[in-house]
């Protein structure tokens, strides 16, 4: 349970943040449908959205552990399920925070390299797309999960019963 001290703006982030979670959720596989059926323009919109999103996540995520541990003395909410939901529940979070790290990285590089070849079609050189795709294909299911696990924990970790 949280301080009565802590405002209530601190309070909104969590449902807020995976609101976003699942935003760039429907975004990525909207991206992923899109381009599957050749609408290159909108696939490109779509996972800039996607990528917005997750910024913006990014930053309310941070903002929500900075604020929780200058109003609680704790930087994070503890987990309050027993049984077997807990190491399910690590589980599902060690492997959300571990992937987290790989699409801050993937994420923006796969987003650079269409970019570039998008740019080389638009000015009519010649035109390389297996770069992106290559990293492409790696980036999605990492960054779909991760988007995925991120609404799963925030159900368990707010409103799964501590007993």
């Amino acid at each position: 349970m949280m301080k009565p001290d802590v405002p209530d703006w601190v309070l909104w982030l969590p449902p807020l943040n995976a609101s976003l979670n699942g935003l760039a959720t429907v975004l990525l596989l909207l991206g992923w449908w899109l381009i599957h059926r050749g609408k290159r323009d909108a696939h490109k919109r779509t996972m800039l959205g996607a990528f917005a999103v997750s910024a913006v996540f990014l930053a309310c995520y941070l903002v929500y552990h900075a604020a929780l541990q200058h109003y609680t003395g704790s930087g994070s909410k503890k987990f309050e399920g027993v049984g077997l939901i807990r190491p399910v529940y690590y589980s599902i979070l060690i492997s959300h925070v571990f992937l987290a790290f790989f699409v801050a990285v993937l994420a923006p590089l796969t987003i650079w390299k269409g970019l570039l070849a998008d740019k080389a079609e638009r000015l009519g050189q010649p035109v390389d797309w297996s770069g992106h795709r290559k990293i492409a294909k790696v980036t999605f299911p990492i960054w779909v999960y991760v988007s995925v696990t991120g609404v799963v924990i925030y159900f368990l970790a707010y409103h799964w019963p501590s007993s």
